[in-house]
C-alpha cells in the first residue's frame, strides 16, 4: 500500500506542467493578521476538534516502539506546480525503511547476584557511590560545532577581491549566551562573529521598493583593537514588505519527538515556539505538523491558519521517546510540504531538533545534497535548535544552508519570544535570494585586509556572478551587517615583505587620492533564475568618529573574536574595553538587548577556562 502511494504521488508530480515561477505579489490582506488564538487547549476541547490527548506515559512508548507504521501523506489531489528555475528534478533521497514486525520479547532477565555493599567512591558498573549512594554519572557531552578557522590577512597586491555569501542567521549569539549563563566559556568553534553581530539592529537606511530590495550604507573609521588600523563596516537592510504583499505561508513543522527531546525541556519549549507561529498565522496560511523518533508520522496534515486550536492540539499531543530517525523525518515532511504546494506561496519547513539523529541516514553529506536538491523544488527547509550536551551545530548549520534556510538556537522562552514574535517575519517570508557581497579593495589605498567572521560561508571570486552558486536568503526587512580590518598604504602591515623581489607584488595601480573599495551585491529576486547587482564605493570620508551603529558592531565583533581567541586583537583591548566601547553605543535599546549584551561580557570575567575539550 505504501509503495502504491508514492508510486502514485511520483507520477503525479512527474506529470505536471513545468511552469516558470511568479515574481507576482501575494494575496491581499482581508482581516488583521496575527489575529489571537481561538481557545485553550484541553483534553475536551481537543476531543471536540477530533484529536485526542492521549496519556503521556502511553503515547511515550509508542513513540518508542520499534512497529509503529509509517504515517503516509495524503493523496497529493491538489496542482503541484514548482517554483524551480529551470526543470524540477526527482530525487530519490534517503530510503525510508518500514519495521518489520517486532522480535519476540527477550527472557527474563536472571536474579542478581548478591553483592557486598559498595565502598564509598568505589565504581560499580559504570556508577559511582557518594556518601554511601550511588551517582549516575554525567552524561557524555556530543556537541558538534562547524570547524572555522579565523580569516587570515590578505594582502590587497596578491588578492584584491572578497566574496562571500551573506548570513543571516543568530543561532551562534543565543548558544554563546546559554553557555556563559550556564557559568562555562562556549567552545572557539561555537562563535560565528558574524552571527553575533547579526543578532542586533542597526537602525539602517530602507529600501523603498520591492523590486530593489536593498539598501546598502558603508562607513570607515579607526579601529578599537588595532592602532593604525581601520574597521570598514558594511551595512545592507532589506525591504520590508507591506502586508498586503506577504505571500500565504504553507509551513510544515518537522519535530524532533525522540528520547533526548525530554531532556532539559526541550520539547516542551519547541512547542511554545510552534505556537507562538500558530498565532500568528493568517486565514490563508496552512500548517502540517510532522514527527519523527525511531520512525516517522504526521500528527495533521495540511491544516487551515483559521483552525487554531486544532494546530495547538496537535503540537500538544506529542511527546517524546526512542531513537531520531532525522533522515526519515525529512522525507515525510518534505511529502506533506509538497501535498499542499503552491506556487503563490512561501513553501517552507521549520524543523524543531537537537539535531542529533542516529537512525538512519546520519552523514551530514548525504542529508546535505537532499536538502540541496529538494531546494530546487521551491521548498526551503529552516533549522531550530534547542538544548545542551547533545546539541549539534554543525548539522544543523549545514542543512539550514543547503535548504536556503535560517539556523536559530532556542536557549529560553524569552529568545522564542523574539524569534517567533515580529521577526517571524524576517525568516518566513523572503525578498532575495542567493544573496552574495564581493569587496574589492583599492590598492593605491589600502595594503592589507581581514574580513572578521562569515568563515563558513566564503566564495571563490567567480562564484559572485555565477548565478548557479547557492548563497543565502533574506526575509522581509532583515538586514546584514559586515566587517572588515584594512591596513591603510603606509600603515602598520602584518604581512612582512618576501625575501626575492620577483615574488614581491608590484605596487602602483589605483587613485590614491580616491575610493577605498567598491561594494557589489548580488541577488535575485524569489523564484528568479537571474541575479541582480547594486554596487557602491567606499569612502573614507576622513575616517573620523564612528556612529552608533558602528560602534556597536565593533564592541559585539571585538567580543567574539576575544571569546574564539582571534590572534588580530591587542592585548589591551580587554573585556572592559569592550564594555566601555559597548557602553557608549547602547543609544535606546527598548527591548533592553544591549544591556543584556553589556552583562554578558561582563560575567565572562569570572569564567573559568575550557577544562574539559
Amino acid at each position: 500500500m505504501l509503495a502504491t502511494m508514492l508510486k502514485q504521488g511520483v507520477a503525479a508530480v512527474l506529470g505536471l506542467s513545468l511552469a516558470a515561477p511568479s515574481g507576482g505579489a501575494g494575496v491581499v490582506q482581508t482581516r488583521p493578521a496575527y489575529a489571537p488564538g481561538d481557545g485553550a487547549v484541553s483534553p475536551a476541547a481537543c476531543e471536540a476538534v477530533g484529536i485526542s490527548l492521549r496519556d503521556r506515559r502511553v503515547q511515550e512508548r509508542a513513540y518508542a516502539a520499534p512497529t509503529m507504521a509509517y504515517a503516509a501523506p495524503p493523496p497529493i489531489t491538489l496542482p503541484i506546480e514548482p517554483t524551480k528555475k529551470e526543470d524540477r528534478v526527482e530525487y530519490t533521497g534517503p530510503a525510508i525503511v518500514v519495521p518489520g514486525p517486532p522480535p519476540p520479547p527477550p527472557p527474563p532477565p536472571a536474579p542478581p547476584a548478591p553483592m557486598r555493599p559498595p565502598v564509598i567512591g568505589m565504581t560499580v558498573t559504570g556508577q559511582r557511590t557518594v556518601d554511601g549512594v550511588i551517582a549516575t554519572p554525567a552524561p557524555v557531552n556530543t556537541e558538534r560545532y562547524p570547524d572555522a578557522t579565523p580569516n587570515p590577512v590578505r594582502r590587497v597586491a596578491d588578492e584584491p577581491v572578497s566574496t562571500f555569501s551573506i548570513d543571516v542567521d543568530t543561532a551562534s549569539y543565543a548558544n554563546v549566551r546559554r553557555f556563559i549563563s550556564d557559568g562555562e566559556a562556549p567552545p572557539r568553534d561555537a562563535v560565528r562573529v558574524e552571527e553575533m553581530i547579526n543578532y542586533f539592529d542597526y537602525g539602517y537606511a530602507r529600501p523603498t521598493s520591492a523590486s530593489e530590495p536593498f539598501a546598502v550604507s558603508t562607513v570607515v573609521t579607526p579601529s578599537p583593537w588595532s592602532e593604525g588600523r581601520q574597521i570598514v563596516h558594511i551595512g545592507l537592510q532589506g525591504y520590508e514588505l507591506p502586508a498586503g504583499e506577504r505571500r500565504p505561508l504553507n509551513l510544515t513543522f518537522m519535530v524532533d519527538v525522540s528520547g533526548s527531546m525530554t531532556i532539559d525541556g526541550k520539547l516542551e519549549l519547541a512547542k511554545r515556539s510552534m505556537n507562538l507561529i500558530i498565532d500568528r498565522l493568517r486565514p490563508e496560511d496552512r500548517v502540517a505538523v510532522t514527527y519523527y523518533a525511531g520512525s516517522v508520522g504526521t500528527a495533521i496534515a495540511s491544516t487551515s491558519g483559521t483552525d487554531k486550536l486544532k494546530l495547538r492540539c496537535a503540537v500538544e499531543a506529542l511527546d517524546a521517546g526512542g531513537g531520531t530517525a532525522g533522515a526519515a523525518g525529512l522525507v515525510n515532511a518534505y511529502d506533506q510540504a509538497e501535498a499542499a504546494f503552491g506556487r503563490d506561496k512561501v513553501n517552507r519547513i521549520l524543523m524543531f531538533t537537537d539535531g542529533d539523529f542516529n537512525v538512519g541516514v546520519t552523514e551530514d553529506k548525504r542529508l546535505e545534497d537532499y536538502v540541496a536538491e529538494k531546494r530546487g523544488t521551491g521548498i526551503y527547509l529552516s533549522v531550530y535548535g534547542y538544548g545542551r550536551g547533545n546539541y549539534q551545530d554543525a548539522r544543523m548549520q549545514t542543512i539550514a544552508q543547503a535548504g536556503n534556510g535560517i539556523a536559530a538556537y532556542v536557549d529560553d522562552l524569552g529568545e522564542a519570544r523574539r524569534l517567533f514574535g515580529p521577526a517571524f517575519d524576517r525568516g518566513a517570508f523572503p525578498i532575495a535570494d542567493d544573496v552574495k557581497i564581493q569587496v574589492e579593495f583599492n590598492p593605491a589605498r589600502v595594503s592589507e585586509y581581514r574580513l572578521i567572521g562569515y568563515e563558513t560561508r566564503l566564495l571563490n571570486e567567480e562564484d559572485f556572478s555565477n548565478d548557479a552558486v547557492d548563497a543565502g536568503e533574506v526575509g522581509s526587512g532583515a538586514s546584514v551587517t559586515a566587517l572588515y580590518e584594512i591596513t591603510p598604504v603606509g600603515g602598520p602591515g602584518q604581512i612582512p615583505e618576501r625575501r626575492y623581489e620577483g615574488n614581491r607584488p608590484t605596487t602602483g595601480g589605483g587613485d590614491p587620492n580616491g575610493e577605498l573599495g567598491f561594494v557589489q551585491v548580488r541577488y535575485k529576486l524569489p523564484g528568479q533564475p537571474t541575479s541582480r547587482m547594486m554596487q557602491q564605493a567606499v569612502s573614507d570620508g576622513g575616517a573620523g568618529a564612528a556612529p552608533e551603529a558602528t560602534r556597536w558592531a565593533m564592541a559585539v565583533a571585538g567580543f567574539g573574536q576575544r571569546l574564539r581567541g582571534d590572534p588580530w586583537m591587542s592585548a589591551d583591548f580587554d573585556n572592559a574595553a569592550v564594555m566601555a566601547l559597548a557602553q557608549g553605543a547602547r543609544g535606546e535599546d527598548p527591548y533592553g538587548e544591549r544591556a543584556a549584551f553589556v552583562q554578558m561580557v561582563r560575567a565572562v570575567d569570572g569564567l573559568p577556562a575550557r577544562g574539559t575539550p
